[in-house]
Protein backbone atom coordinates (compact mmCIF):
# COMPACT_ATOMS: atom_id res chain seq x y z
CA UNK A 1 0.00 0.00 0.00
CA UNK A 2 1.08 3.81 -0.66
CA UNK A 3 0.03 6.70 0.83
CA UNK A 4 -0.30 9.89 -1.78
CA UNK A 5 0.33 13.68 -0.99
CA UNK A 6 -0.33 16.74 -2.94
CA UNK A 7 2.06 19.34 -2.45
CA UNK A 8 1.80 22.78 -3.73
CA UNK A 9 4.37 25.53 -3.63
CA UNK A 10 3.23 29.04 -3.42
CA UNK A 11 6.59 29.78 -5.25
CA UNK A 12 6.39 32.57 -8.22
CA UNK A 13 9.66 32.40 -10.74
CA UNK A 14 10.52 35.61 -12.29
CA UNK A 15 9.35 36.11 -15.60
CA UNK A 16 6.31 33.14 -15.98
CA UNK A 17 3.94 35.00 -17.22
CA UNK A 18 2.73 33.90 -20.38
CA UNK A 19 1.41 35.57 -23.35
CA UNK A 20 -2.23 36.12 -23.97
CA UNK A 21 -3.03 33.02 -25.96
CA UNK A 22 -7.13 32.99 -26.29
CA UNK A 23 -9.14 30.29 -24.66
CA UNK A 24 -9.02 27.87 -27.67
CA UNK A 25 -6.93 24.84 -26.71
CA UNK A 26 -5.78 25.10 -30.90
CA UNK A 27 -3.67 27.96 -29.75
CA UNK A 28 0.24 27.77 -31.46
CA UNK A 29 3.22 29.73 -31.15
CA UNK A 30 3.16 31.10 -34.20
CA UNK A 31 6.48 33.88 -33.40
CA UNK A 32 8.23 30.92 -31.77
CA UNK A 33 10.91 28.67 -32.37
CA UNK A 34 9.19 25.88 -32.26
CA UNK A 35 7.44 24.59 -35.46
CA UNK A 36 4.27 24.78 -36.01
CA UNK A 37 3.98 20.58 -37.00
CA UNK A 38 5.91 20.18 -34.41
CA UNK A 39 3.68 21.86 -31.97
CA UNK A 40 0.51 19.96 -33.53
CA UNK A 41 2.56 17.23 -33.12
CA UNK A 42 2.98 17.28 -29.38
CA UNK A 43 -0.68 18.20 -29.20
CA UNK A 44 -2.12 15.10 -30.51
CA UNK A 45 0.52 12.78 -28.91
CA UNK A 46 -0.61 14.28 -25.57
CA UNK A 47 -3.79 13.47 -26.16
CA UNK A 48 -2.98 10.07 -27.42
CA UNK A 49 -0.45 9.34 -24.11
CA UNK A 50 -3.40 10.23 -21.75
CA UNK A 51 -5.74 8.52 -23.09
CA UNK A 52 -8.22 11.39 -24.69
CA UNK A 53 -7.83 9.62 -28.03
CA UNK A 54 -7.81 5.60 -26.89
CA UNK A 55 -6.11 2.60 -28.65
CA UNK A 56 -8.45 1.79 -32.37
CA UNK A 57 -9.72 5.90 -31.88
CA UNK A 58 -9.86 7.55 -35.40
CA UNK A 59 -7.71 10.31 -35.89
CA UNK A 60 -8.36 13.65 -37.85
CA UNK A 61 -7.91 13.45 -41.82
CA UNK A 62 -5.20 16.14 -43.07
CA UNK A 63 -7.68 18.71 -44.28
CA UNK A 64 -9.58 18.51 -40.68
CA UNK A 65 -6.02 19.19 -39.02
CA UNK A 66 -5.36 21.71 -41.56
CA UNK A 67 -8.73 23.85 -41.18
CA UNK A 68 -8.42 23.12 -37.18
CA UNK A 69 -5.16 24.48 -36.91
CA UNK A 70 -4.66 26.76 -40.09
CA UNK A 71 -1.85 25.14 -41.29
CA UNK A 72 -1.14 23.96 -45.00
CA UNK A 73 -2.38 20.58 -46.07
CA UNK A 74 1.64 19.94 -45.92
CA UNK A 75 2.00 20.45 -42.53
CA UNK A 76 -1.08 18.01 -40.98
CA UNK A 77 0.22 15.72 -43.11
CA UNK A 78 3.92 15.96 -41.45
CA UNK A 79 2.04 16.10 -38.30
CA UNK A 80 0.27 12.85 -38.75
CA UNK A 81 3.56 10.29 -40.58
CA UNK A 82 5.58 12.00 -37.32
CA UNK A 83 2.85 10.14 -35.34
CA UNK A 84 3.35 6.92 -37.20
CA UNK A 85 6.56 6.82 -37.18
CA UNK A 86 6.56 7.14 -33.55
CA UNK A 87 3.88 3.75 -33.68
CA UNK A 88 1.56 6.29 -31.76
CA UNK A 89 -0.52 6.07 -34.80
CA UNK A 90 -1.15 3.76 -38.12
CA UNK A 91 -1.85 5.27 -41.12
CA UNK A 92 -3.61 3.15 -44.24
CA UNK A 93 -5.02 4.14 -47.52
CA UNK A 94 -8.93 4.50 -47.86
CA UNK A 95 -8.99 3.94 -43.83
CA UNK A 96 -7.27 6.91 -42.43
CA UNK A 97 -5.34 7.29 -39.42
CA UNK A 98 -6.01 5.54 -36.50
CA UNK A 99 -4.06 5.06 -32.85
CA UNK A 100 -2.65 2.08 -32.10
CA UNK A 101 -1.17 3.04 -28.83
CA UNK A 102 -1.55 1.28 -25.81
CA UNK A 103 -0.23 1.68 -22.37
CA UNK A 104 2.46 0.07 -20.83
CA UNK A 105 1.61 0.96 -17.24
CA UNK A 106 0.37 -0.99 -14.95
CA UNK A 107 -1.67 -0.43 -12.07
CA UNK A 108 -0.43 0.65 -8.40
CA UNK A 109 -2.80 -0.52 -5.96
CA UNK A 110 -3.49 2.47 -2.75
CA UNK A 111 -5.72 3.08 -0.03
CA UNK A 112 -8.89 5.20 -1.28
CA UNK A 113 -9.61 6.49 2.40
CA UNK A 114 -5.82 7.97 2.08
CA UNK A 115 -6.36 9.27 -1.23
CA UNK A 116 -9.68 10.45 -0.63
CA UNK A 117 -8.39 12.32 2.94
CA UNK A 118 -5.79 13.39 1.22
CA UNK A 119 -7.78 15.18 -1.87
CA UNK A 120 -10.03 16.66 0.84
CA UNK A 121 -7.25 18.15 3.09
CA UNK A 122 -5.43 19.32 -0.13
CA UNK A 123 -8.73 21.60 -1.63
CA UNK A 124 -9.25 22.52 2.27
CA UNK A 125 -5.36 24.39 1.67
CA UNK A 126 -6.01 25.67 -1.08
CA UNK A 127 -8.51 28.52 -2.69
CA UNK A 128 -10.90 27.99 -5.22
CA UNK A 129 -12.01 29.59 -8.12
CA UNK A 130 -15.26 28.78 -10.45
CA UNK A 131 -14.60 30.14 -14.03
CA UNK A 132 -17.33 27.81 -15.52
CA UNK A 133 -20.06 25.34 -14.94
CA UNK A 134 -22.48 24.28 -18.15
CA UNK A 135 -23.98 21.77 -19.89
CA UNK A 136 -21.98 20.52 -23.35
CA UNK A 137 -22.05 17.07 -25.46
CA UNK A 138 -19.31 14.92 -23.95
CA UNK A 139 -16.56 14.49 -25.75
CA UNK A 140 -15.39 11.17 -26.73
CA UNK A 141 -13.17 10.10 -23.69
CA UNK A 142 -15.58 11.51 -21.43
CA UNK A 143 -18.22 9.67 -22.49
CA UNK A 144 -16.45 6.45 -22.61
CA UNK A 145 -15.63 7.18 -19.17
CA UNK A 146 -18.80 7.52 -17.68
CA UNK A 147 -20.34 4.94 -19.82
CA UNK A 148 -22.55 7.34 -21.71
CA UNK A 149 -22.47 8.26 -25.49
CA UNK A 150 -20.63 10.59 -27.28
CA UNK A 151 -22.43 13.70 -27.85
CA UNK A 152 -24.94 13.11 -24.49
CA UNK A 153 -25.41 15.65 -22.29
CA UNK A 154 -22.57 16.24 -19.32
CA UNK A 155 -21.67 18.99 -16.42
CA UNK A 156 -18.24 20.71 -17.70
CA UNK A 157 -16.90 22.62 -14.55
CA UNK A 158 -13.67 24.06 -14.70
CA UNK A 159 -11.79 25.58 -11.21
CA UNK A 160 -8.71 27.12 -10.43
CA UNK A 161 -6.75 26.62 -7.68
CA UNK A 162 -4.61 29.29 -6.07
CA UNK A 163 -2.25 28.95 -2.89
CA UNK A 164 -1.66 32.27 -1.65
CA UNK A 165 -2.81 34.36 -4.43
CA UNK A 166 -0.73 32.39 -7.00
CA UNK A 167 -2.25 30.02 -9.34
CA UNK A 168 -1.00 26.41 -9.56
CA UNK A 169 -4.11 24.17 -10.73
CA UNK A 170 -6.61 24.39 -13.58
CA UNK A 171 -9.00 21.47 -12.86
CA UNK A 172 -11.80 20.34 -15.44
CA UNK A 173 -14.55 17.84 -14.21
CA UNK A 174 -17.18 16.13 -16.12
CA UNK A 175 -20.40 14.63 -14.60
CA UNK A 176 -23.51 13.06 -15.43
CA UNK A 177 -26.24 15.23 -16.16
CA UNK A 178 -28.56 14.23 -13.76
CA UNK A 179 -26.20 15.48 -11.23
CA UNK A 180 -26.28 19.14 -12.45
CA UNK A 181 -28.38 20.22 -9.38
CA UNK A 182 -25.68 19.82 -7.13
CA UNK A 183 -22.71 20.96 -9.29
CA UNK A 184 -23.19 24.61 -9.59
CA UNK A 185 -20.91 27.63 -9.82
CA UNK A 186 -22.27 28.60 -5.81
CA UNK A 187 -21.83 24.97 -4.68
CA UNK A 188 -18.22 24.75 -6.49
CA UNK A 189 -17.26 27.76 -4.37
CA UNK A 190 -18.15 26.11 -0.89
CA UNK A 191 -16.92 22.93 -0.67
CA UNK A 192 -14.85 20.06 -2.98
CA UNK A 193 -16.98 18.53 -5.73
CA UNK A 194 -16.37 14.80 -3.77
CA UNK A 195 -18.00 16.59 -0.69
CA UNK A 196 -20.72 17.93 -2.14
CA UNK A 197 -21.38 14.68 -4.29
CA UNK A 198 -21.33 12.64 -0.79
CA UNK A 199 -23.93 14.88 0.74
CA UNK A 200 -26.06 13.99 -1.80
CA UNK A 201 -25.67 10.08 -1.72
CA UNK A 202 -22.94 9.85 -4.17
CA UNK A 203 -20.13 8.17 -2.14
CA UNK A 204 -16.69 7.42 -3.61
CA UNK A 205 -15.77 3.79 -3.37
CA UNK A 206 -12.68 3.67 -5.67
CA UNK A 207 -11.17 5.51 -8.67
CA UNK A 208 -8.73 4.95 -11.68
CA UNK A 209 -5.94 7.34 -11.95
CA UNK A 210 -2.74 8.20 -14.04
CA UNK A 211 -0.22 11.01 -14.30
CA UNK A 212 1.68 12.05 -17.22
CA UNK A 213 3.36 15.37 -18.56
CA UNK A 214 1.59 17.40 -21.08
CA UNK A 215 2.47 20.83 -22.63
CA UNK A 216 0.36 23.91 -21.60
CA UNK A 217 -1.86 25.29 -24.21
CA UNK A 218 -5.61 26.87 -24.34
CA UNK A 219 -7.17 28.02 -21.38
CA UNK A 220 -4.65 26.70 -18.97
CA UNK A 221 -2.17 29.27 -20.33
CA UNK A 222 -4.16 32.27 -19.31
CA UNK A 223 -5.58 30.90 -16.15
CA UNK A 224 -2.77 29.53 -14.32
CA UNK A 225 -0.31 32.31 -15.94
CA UNK A 226 2.12 29.47 -17.65
CA UNK A 227 4.27 29.79 -20.60
CA UNK A 228 2.76 27.85 -24.00
CA UNK A 229 4.15 24.89 -24.35
CA UNK A 230 5.66 24.74 -20.71
CA UNK A 231 5.75 21.72 -18.70
CA UNK A 232 2.32 20.76 -16.88
CA UNK A 233 1.85 17.46 -14.83
CA UNK A 234 -1.95 16.23 -15.79
CA UNK A 235 -3.74 14.19 -13.19
CA UNK A 236 -6.45 12.19 -14.86
CA UNK A 237 -9.19 10.35 -12.44
CA UNK A 238 -12.79 8.20 -13.15
CA UNK A 239 -14.59 8.19 -9.82
CA UNK A 240 -16.56 5.18 -9.25
CA UNK A 241 -19.29 5.52 -6.30
CA UNK A 242 -20.69 2.48 -4.11
CA UNK A 243 -22.73 0.77 -7.00
CA UNK A 244 -19.31 0.61 -9.34
CA UNK A 245 -20.67 3.38 -11.07
CA UNK A 246 -18.51 6.32 -13.01
CA UNK A 247 -19.75 9.60 -11.68
CA UNK A 248 -16.82 11.87 -12.57
CA UNK A 249 -14.08 12.56 -14.47
CA UNK A 250 -11.61 14.73 -13.91
CA UNK A 251 -8.60 16.49 -15.66
CA UNK A 252 -6.61 18.03 -12.67
CA UNK A 253 -3.40 20.17 -14.78
CA UNK A 254 -0.49 21.95 -12.35
CA UNK A 255 2.28 23.45 -12.99
CA UNK A 256 5.74 21.11 -12.61
CA UNK A 257 7.59 24.53 -10.63
CA UNK A 258 4.15 24.99 -8.21
CA UNK A 259 3.01 20.95 -7.22
CA UNK A 260 4.53 17.92 -6.92
CA UNK A 261 3.32 14.90 -5.40
CA UNK A 262 4.46 12.68 -2.46
CA UNK A 263 4.20 8.82 -1.78
CA UNK A 264 5.06 7.57 1.02
CA UNK A 265 5.48 3.28 0.75
CA UNK A 266 5.75 1.10 2.85
CA UNK A 267 7.63 -2.18 3.35
CA UNK A 268 5.81 -5.65 3.09
CA UNK A 269 4.01 -6.73 6.31
CA UNK A 270 3.69 -2.89 7.89
CA UNK A 271 0.14 -0.92 8.04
Amino acid sequence: MCGLRCVASARVRAGVRGPCTGASQNVLDREGAVPLYHQIYLFLRDEILSGQRPFGSAMPTEQELAETYDVSRITARRVLNDLAEQNYVERKRRVGTRVIFKSPSKPIEANIDQAYDSLLAFGGGTDVKVLSVEEVAAPPRAAASLGLEAGDPVIRSVRLREMEGVAIGWIVSYVPVELAPYVTTETLASAPILRLLEDVGVKLKYATQTINAVLAFGEMVDAMGAELNSPILRITRVSYDADDRPFMLTYAHYRADRFHIRMDLNGPGTQ
